[in-house]
C-alpha cells in the first residue's frame, strides 16, 4: 500500500517501541518521516532500519516536554521536507511509584513527557497542518479510562490526552483537520519491559489492570496509528481508539 505517497509525519518518540514501529510502518506505505526522541543513538538506528528497508527517514534529538525544542523541532522537519500532513505523538515514559512517594521531579516528568509534549507540538504543527489538511494521532493509553495502583501520574498524564485529543477536535471542527487518538494496553515495549515495580506493591491490585491475552506488539500499535493518519479513516474526528486487547471492555 502507499497511503502516505508525497506526505510527511513528524513523530515522537521514534528511537524504540511503538515509535519505532510507526516510523517504519509509515514509510513502508511512502511517507517521508520526521523522528524525534531523546535518544540519539536509537534514533540512528530506526533510521538504520527505515533507510535498509528504502524508505525516508530524518531524525532530530528533542525533549518534548520543552516547548521550545517542540517548536524548533516542527520547524525543522517543515524546513526539511516543505510540509506537514500527519503529527503522531507516541514519546512516553511510565514510573510506577507508591503516591505518597511521588517527587515533584518524576510528577513533572511524566506529564511533561506525556501530556505537555503534545499539546506544545500540537500548537506548533496546527497552522502547517490546516494548510495540508492534515491530522493528529495521540497515544493515549488504557490507563487513561481506567485507575491503575501506582500509576497516579500516568494515568493523569492519558486522560489528559484522550481529553486532549476530543478538546481539539471540537475547537478545530471548522477547519480542515482530524484529531483522534489511540488508546493502547500492555504492549511489547522496551518502557514496559524496563519499568520498576515500586517495593511491597500489592501484586493483587497491579493484577486489576491486565486481562488473559498477551500484550500487544508495538506493530499493532503502529498498524492502527497509521489507519487513523490514513484517508482511509477520512471520517473519523475526536476518537479515542482502544487497542487495548479488551482490557477496558468490563
Amino acid at each position: 500500500m502507499a497511503r502516505f505517497d508525497g506526505k510527511v509525519a513528524l513523530i515522537t518518540g521514534g528511537a524504540s517501541g511503538m515509535g519505532r514501529a510507526t516510523c517504519v510502518r509509515l514509510t513502508s506505505e511512502g511517507c517521508r518521516v520526521f523522528a524525534l526522541d531523546i535518544n540519539p543513538s536509537g534514533l540512528e538506528e530506526t533510521a538504520a532500519i527505515v533507510k535498509d528497508a528504502g524508505g525516508t527517514i530524518e531524525t532530530r534529538a528533542c525533549d518534548v516536554s520543552s516547548r521550545a525544542e517542540c517548536f524548533e523541532a516542527v520547524d525543522a522537519c517543515v524546513a526539511t521536507f516543505g510540509r506537514l500532513d500527519v503529527l503522531a505523538n507516541v514519546a512516553g515514559v511510565l514510573r510506577l511509584v507508591h503516591s505518597l512517594e511521588m517527587t515533584e521531579e518524576d510528577w513533572n516528568m511524566v506529564l511533561g513527557v506525556n501530556l505537555s509534549g503534545p499539546f506544545f507540538l500540537s500548537q506548533a504543527a496546527l497552522p502547517h497542518l490546516f494548510e495540508t489538511g492534515g491530522n493528529i494521532v495521540n497515544v493515549a493509553s488504557n490507563a487513561g479510562f481506567m485507575g491503575q495502583s501506582y500509576a497516579a501520574a500516568y494515568c493523569s498524564s492519558k486522560a489528559g490526552i484522550i481529553n486532549l485529543t476530543r478538546a481539539l477536535a471540537v475547537e478545530f471542527f471548522k477547519k480542515d483537520i482530524r484529531v483522534n487518538a489511540v488508546a493502547p494496553g500492555g504492549t511489547e515495549t522496551q518502557m514496559m519491559r524496563g519499568v520498576s515495580v515500586p517495593k511491597d506493591a500489592d501484586v493483587r491490585l497491579m493484577l486489576r489492570a491486565t486481562v488473559p491475552r498477551p500484550a500487544s506488539p508495538p506493530e499493532d500499535i503502529a498498524a492502527a496509528i497509521a489507519y487513523l493518519a490514513s484517508d482511509d479513516a477520512k471520517s473519523i474526528h475526536g476518537a479515542i481508539l482502544s487497542v487495548d486487547n479488551g482490557m477496558t471492555a468490563g
